[in-house]
């Protein structure tokens, strides 16, 4: 994943500050981990930038995790019906199944998306 260090989606991947690229945004970095699924740290610790710019700073994240969902839905339905042939009752059963699994992974995809639109990488602060 070095190859796209410097790129927003090196940061929306690997979880890490959208600044520098190197201090963690969550706490644990498991996301499988429920009760701490978005817990975040309030800083960065390598540039000391803040993650919650404002109150209910990410609720805008909800908007992009229903995007990644439909997405992620779409993909297992294509990959169900079509590439496996299941009929449409086992392919529903599918994208729920797809949208169950991955739901840590939304939240936390989403909420690095979002904070990505407001944030960019900083070559200096990287450095420092």
């Amino acid at each position: 994943m070095q190859f796209l260090k410097g790129t927003k989606l090196y940061s929306v991947f690997t979880g890490t500050c959208p600044v520098c690229h190197k201090g963690k945004m969550y706490v644990d970095a498991n996301p499988y981990k429920l009760s701490k699924v978005l817990q975040m740290h309030d800083r960065c610790s390598h540039c000391d930038i803040k993650f919650k710019m404002e109150p209910s700073f990410f609720y805008g994240a909800m908007y992009v995790s229903y995007a990644v969902g439909v997405a992620l839905a779409v993909a297992a339905f294509i990959i169900a019906f079509f590439f496996i042939g299941l009929d449409k009752h086992y392919t529903f059963l599918a994208i729920i199944g797809v949208l169950v699994i991955m739901f840590p992974i939304i939240l936390r995809i989403s909420r690095n998306i979002w904070i990505n639109f407001f944030m960019k990488y900083d070559k200096e602060k990287a450095k420092a």
